[in-house]
């Protein structure tokens, strides 16, 4: 059975059904009903960290409650798991069975809260001490994403945040970054340094010659305008390489 439809299965009983079901009056009981507590219920009165993942989705899901665990179920194993589906676009979620766009939408924005949570603060003011502060601000970011995204963090003189920016989103294997759209922000923003960071989908984190290309060619262009590139950082699953650690900033 499609998830669709084991979530209108209580919408589309036959009135026949429900008739045959009622009770007759001459010799009807005093009412006891039974209530079976569903994730929502169990959600409310022993927390979420009581729910196993199925029935947290079941809960984002807002489906019946005797067939919400069913349907979560159902759609984890379709989608391959929590962290496969939370990598899924608003549009392929949206057109899984018995999902939808109002469901797929529940769905991303409680993983994207889950990942802001995870995420290191990187706060205008905050100061940028090692590679490993930006590593851990984005890692839970960019680690699920299936194509490159390029983005650049804009300091001050004191390597104090000012803000980022996503300068560009591209392939699996390549995000191509122009100088003018790197340093159009820094210097509208004010800043006199940046760092560098993206992804490498394939969870490897080691700089292609690409990788070390665009670095230099950046770091160049920073020299003419009094920019400063402090480092490159890339960003894989559980591991990341800092152009700066390994002496490859400037080759």
């Amino acid at each position: 059975m499609s998830i669709e439809a084991i979530l209108d299965a209580e919408a589309v009983r036959p009135a026949a059904a429900v008739l045959a079901a009622a009770p007759c009056p001459e010799r009807a009981e005093p009412s006891r009903a039974r209530h079976t507590p569903g994730p929502r219920d169990r959600l409310l009165t022993a927390g979420p960290a009581a729910l196993a993942t199925a029935e947290l989705v079941a809960v984002l899901l807002g489906a019946p409650s005797r067939s919400s665990e069913v349907a979560a179920t159902a759609l984890l194993e379709q989608e391959g798991g929590l962290r496969s589906l939370a990598s899924r676009t608003p549009e392929e979620l949206g057109r899984a069975a018995g999902v939808g766009p109002a469901r797929a939408a529940r769905l991303l924005a409680s993983v994207e809260i889950g990942r802001r949570l995870a995420a290191e603060p990187l706060l205008r003011g905050v100061t940028v001490r090692t590679s490993g502060d930006v590593f851990r601000h984005y890692h839970p970011h960019l680690r699920d994403l299936r194509v490159e995204q390029f983005r650049v963090l804009l300091l001050d003189g004191k390597h104090r945040v000012l803000r980022e920016e996503l300068v560009s989103q591209g392939t699996l294997t390549s995000s191509p970054v122009h100088p003018r759209e790197v340093f159009g922000a820094a210097i509208r923003h004010h800043a006199a340094a940046v760092i560098l960071v993206h992804n490498h989908p394939s969870g490897d984190p080691s700089p292609s010659a690409d990788d070390l290309e665009i670095t230099r060619r950046l770091a160049d262009v920073g020299d003419l305008v009094g920019i400063q590139v402090l480092d490159h950082v890339v960003v894989g699953d559980g591991a990341f390489a800092s152009l700066a650690d390994r002496g490859l900033l400037r080759l």
